[in-house]
């Protein structure tokens, strides 16, 4: 880790104190237009989602009317139902996506892939920044909404699953994760900027409560419609 991505770290509550927890796990509240365009409204839009800190892994209980649970790995993804039995699983689920667009529906399984991959990376950031094969650049200045940000370039390495190996976030004066920006490239490649705010602190740990996600322009600008994705986060908690 260079210094600038301990110092990101350090201000949501240290790695020490992070890696003293193996979950994390909040009331999840979600909204926004991509769900309806994939042919998904409503499933998840009230549920609990849990994530491991220390291998990729996330879980959403229940999975709407579907399942009990959904079961995301970096090499597949499973729905499950009470008694922990499969109901249906896909190996390599990412190619599943080929050729697929903003406005391609999904079935169940696209969904708990989608779904997972991104409340795992979530969860998960700023964290990820010292996880093995991760690097991260500092990448200058960025004004936005009345204040200056630092800009940090990120590559993913291929043992994780992520939206897409190059990404960027944005920190405060106060070193908080202020945007994250990635293309979704089981999507189309479609550009997001994501916002997050609202932060609290649990068991040491800050996270923010409320993420906002838009389309990207090509200036690296937000676009204010449609609003893509929102997510509430409530009743975090570690362990």
């Amino acid at each position: 880790m260079n210094t600038l991505a301990q110092d990101i770290i350090n201000a949501h509550g240290g790695l020490d104190t992070w890696r003293t927890f193996r979950r994390v796990s909040a009331t999840l509240d979600q909204g926004g237009a991509l769900w309806g365009l994939k042919g998904k409204a409503g499933i998840l839009d009230l549920t609990r989602v849990t994530v491991a800190t220390d291998t990729q892994w996330a879980s959403h209980a229940p999975f709407g009317a579907i399942a009990a649970r959904s079961d995301f790995t970096t090499h597949r993804v499973a729905l499950l139902d009470a008694q922990d039995r499969v109901v249906s699983a896909l190996d390599v689920p990412r190619d599943s996506f080929r050729g697929h667009a903003l406005d391609t529906p999904w079935n169940d399984l696209q969904l708990a892939f989608f779904a997972g991959c991104a409340m795992w990376t979530y969860l998960n950031t700023p964290f990820l920044l010292a996880w093995d094969g991760v690097e991260c650049e500092d990448a200058g200045e960025w004004v936005e909404d009345g204040e200056t940000w630092r800009k940090v370039s990120l590559r993913y390495p291929d043992t994780l699953e992520v939206f897409s190996k190059v990404q960027a976030l944005y920190v405060g004066a106060d070193h908080l994760v202020r945007r994250l920006d990635y293309d979704v490239e089981i999507a189309g490649n479609t550009p997001g900027a994501h916002y997050v705010s609202d932060y609290t602190t649990v068991s040491g740990i800050a996270f923010p409560t409320k993420r906002r996600i838009y389309p990207r322009g090509p200036d690296g600008q937000r676009i204010p419609e449609p609003l893509v994705v929102s997510i509430d986060l409530s009743d975090i908690r570690l362990g």
